[in-house]
């Protein structure tokens, strides 16, 4: 029954994108629009095939891959060390807290000349400011969801005879990674657009230059090849995401509103 289900799932989400793109290129064929603006499919294929063929689309890729997922692994690792840091000792999370929060608040766009600026034009800026905004996401939600831990199960692993580590360890990290996921999971996101910023603020590589020269010449078709190219591994991140999640909360029985609990596989 679920395979069925899943394939119907995988059936209608084809459908809705060969209709999406049918419907677009037959839409940019008639003229029903002035398709210079978005270009089309067939168009945005044969510039992937030059992209590809000059060598430009592994370089580029290469480059803003290698900032972003920089940028996730540092994000991750400093944004699930200050959450914890932060949960277990409650007067830094109360003290810190709202300086960080107001950090957050500020656009990182408004701050991403600054970070040229101490850093330079190179892989360091785009790194540092890719790693910030994953930082924000994962550290928020590692936060909440140590905040949220059942007290009940921290007092059975005391019972128990848990020292500090050990129910840091079998509790409260288990109990909080639905949470942690969630934040990487926006990280994921957050690291393509850090990386992709810094690049429109200063580089000679990249997406985020090369979507900014395309640009600045109207080759549409260029413009929407990178998009492609980001939403492709977009997807890509969050499938082994999926994977990751998978296997972590393999104990998690999944809740739906009928009440009906299933257990990850």
């Amino acid at each position: 029954m679920n395979k069925e289900k899943n394939n119907f799932v995988l059936i209608t989400r084809i459908l809705i994108i060969v209709l999406f793109l049918s419907f677009w290129e037959i839409a940019a064929r008639l003229k029903f629009y002035n398709a210079i603006f978005t270009s089309y499919p067939s168009q945005i294929i044969l510039d992937l095939k030059q992209f590809f063929l000059s060598g430009d689309l592994i370089k580029h890729t290469s480059i803003t891959l290698r900032e972003a997922l920089a940028g996730l692994f540092y994000g991750t690792i400093i944004g699930i060390s200050v959450g914890l840091l932060f949960g277990q000792v409650q007067s830094l999370g109360k003290i810190f807290l709202p300086i960080i929060t107001a950090i957050h608040g500020v656009p990182q766009l408004t701050l991403a000349p600054v970070y040229i600026l101490w850093f330079g034009l190179g892989l360091t800026s785009k790194i540092f400011l890719a790693s910030l905004m994953v930082f924000f996401n994962v550290f928020f939600s590692t936060y909440a969801g140590i905040q949220n831990v059942e007290p009940k199960l921290i007092e059975s692993a005391n019972l128990l005879g848990a020292g500090t580590i050990q129910t840091l360890y079998h509790v409260v990290l288990p109990s909080s990674m639905p949470w942690i996921i969630a934040g990487i999971r926006n990280g994921v996101g957050a690291s393509l657009i850090g990386a992709i910023i810094g690049e429109f603020m200063g580089a000679s590589a990249g997406f985020g230059w090369m979507i900014a020269y395309a640009s600045s010449y109207f080759k549409i078709a260029r413009v929407m090849s990178c998009i492609f190219i980001l939403l492709i591994v977009g997807i890509i991140l969050n499938l082994i995401l999926d994977k990751i999640e998978a296997y972590l909360l393999r104990w998690r029985a999944v809740t739906r509103l009928s009440l009906h609990h299933e257990r990850n596989t």
